[in-house]
């Protein structure tokens, strides 16, 4: 089986498996993140594609290099990526929530029961 899917390019898919550990807390500010050369090795894909979504992370000071010693996580990185997330989420699912919500009538205090419920039946 495969670790990635089709619909997105790998090295968009290398970043988030990144992003995650470091929103999971399993890569903590100051942690060395895993290489390059590492993660080429686990995954048995091209150097190019990995270093493409490594330093994509860079350039947005999530990591940063350290020369000859590896790659680290940035301080402030988590908070930055919960940041970029919760703004993701709006615009992916709460805009199209509320805009539904008005269409059908249903009130502010009705979606928030609604998701009371189901948060409560444990189908999160």
């Amino acid at each position: 089986m495969k670790p990635f899917h089709q619909d997105k390019p790998i090295y968009l898919q290398i970043r988030e498996k990144i992003e995650d550990q470091i929103v999971n807390d399993q890569l903590k500010e100051g942690d060395q993140a895993p290489s390059t050369n590492q993660l080429v090795s686990f995954y048995k894909i091209n150097h190019a594609t990995v270093s493409k979504g490594v330093n994509q992370l860079v350039e947005e000071g999530i990591l940063f290099k350290k020369r000859g010693i590896g790659m680290f996580v940035a301080e402030g990185a988590k908070s930055k990526l919960v940041q970029k997330r919760k703004e993701a989420f709006v615009d992916q699912y709460v805009i199209g929530l509320v805009q539904e919500a008005d269409n059908l009538g249903i009130s502010e205090r009705e979606i928030v029961e609604f998701i009371r419920q189901v948060k409560g039946r444990g189908l999160h």
